[in-house]
């Protein structure tokens, strides 16, 4: 399986940097995150909405975190990222079973078929700074629905904002200090860009490579402005939960309760 590139539009490059960066490091600072569950009640909540077929598309896929479990339940995967980096270590951990993996910014994400299921997890979409790229973004998501199919994303609330967003968080892993410092002081406004550097060093120095800090910067989503793009994409919200760090999806979402708010959408008029 070959990884196929295409060039980042425009010059706005900050999330491809930033994970460019991350990329050694990034399934050591994640390790904690039990990805089987989490697709598993994702699924859930999208068959509960009328999710059928075997066939998937992963925008923003990363290392392979969020599509090792669909292939394991039996989905057909077609999967892409901005990172090449990134690609490189999920075209390891798939072994050959993904149908596709591309190199695509979701800004201008390439029409790749008629999924069934096409989701973009894991903060990918709070990289987008604007109301337009959102909506940009979601067109292109809506591009590769099948008539039927079930769009599945998440965006962080500001409970993220203000408690992740302004911590300082060290963990050691393979003989490597992964160093977060978060930039809000604990206080973020609806619409906020809020920002956070990542380093990494060895424990002994000379012993390993260093990453220079790198700077990643997401911008919160209000519920109003996210409904407000899937209409204009032509979509249909058919809903809205909330979950903490255990995971679980419940409603009603709260921006106060929450860390994640997950929209369950389809295209307007869609047979349920």
């Amino acid at each position: 399986m070959e990884i196929s590139t295409q060039p980042t539009p425009g010059a706005d490059r900050h999330a491809e940097v930033a994970y460019e960066a991350i990329a050694p490091v990034y399934d050591d600072f994640t390790a904690h995150h039990d990805y089987e569950l989490w697709i598993g009640s994702l699924l859930a909540l999208g068959e509960a909405h009328g999710l059928r077929g075997d066939t998937a598309l992963d925008v923003a896929c990363g290392t392979g975190k969020s599509f090792l479990p669909l292939l394991e339940h039996g989905w057909k995967v077609t999967a892409c990222d901005l990172s090449p980096s990134m690609l490189e270590l999920a075209r390891a951990k798939a072994g050959g079973k993904l149908e596709r993996l591309e190199v695509a910014d979701m800004r201008a994400l390439p029409v790749y078929g008629s999924f069934d299921l096409v989701c973009c997890l894991d903060d990918a979409m709070n990289y987008l700074h604007t109301p337009a790229e959102l909506e940009q973004t979601l067109k292109g998501l809506a591009a590769n629905l099948a008539p039927h199919g079930i769009l599945i994303f998440d965006s962080n609330t500001l409970t993220t904002y203000r408690d992740f967003f302004g911590e300082h968080v060290e963990l050691e892993a393979n003989g490597r200090r992964l160093i977060w410092d978060g930039r809000t002081g604990g206080h973020a406004e609806p619409g906020q860009i809020s920002e956070a550097s990542f380093e990494v060093e060895p424990l002994v120095p000379g012993t390993g490579p260093e990453i220079e800090p790198e700077l990643h910067r997401q911008r919160h989503h209000p519920e109003p402005e996210v409904r407000a793009a899937l209409d204009a994409a032509g979509l249909e919200l058919v809903g809205l939960y909330g979950h903490h760090h255990d995971g679980v999806p419940r409603q009603p979402m709260s921006e106060d309760d929450h860390t994640k708010a997950i929209y369950v959408a389809r295209l307007r008029g869609a047979a349920a």
